[in-house]
Formats: structure tokens, sequence, C-alpha cells
């Protein structure tokens, strides 16, 4: 017995109904800049562990030398 369409709309009705169409569409755009947010850091961590490395394997290789 699985989750029917009629069931789902339900649901879809009952939460609009509660918070509005203006309350969630404000809710979803923060959202959506949450995971820009959470993609941006990932990428400047990202970037920065690279810098990082790049920095320690030349320091290696000039301890090397």
């Amino acid at each position: 017995m699985g989750i029917s369409f009629w069931q789902i709309a339900i649901v879809v009705v009952i939460v609009v109904l509660l918070f509005g169409r203006g309350k969630i569409s404000s809710l979803m755009g923060d959202v959506a800049k949450g995971i820009k947010s959470f993609k941006r850091g990932m990428s400047d961590d990202t970037s920065s562990n690279n810098d990082q490395d790049k920095n320690n394997s030349e320091n290696s290789e000039s301890d090397n030398k």
C-alpha cells in the first residue's frame, strides 16, 4: 500500500493553507540561498586546501635541495 496522488495532493493543500504561498516561496528562497552559500564555502575550502598542498610540496622540494 503506497502513497497515492490524492494523499499527496491533500497534504500539499493543507501546507498551502497553513503557511500561504508567500511564506512558502520566501522559505524556498532562503533554502536556495543556504545551498548556494554552502556550495561557495565548499569550493573556497577546496581551493584553499589545494593552495596549502601546493605550498607544502614546494617547501618539501626546497628542503630536499
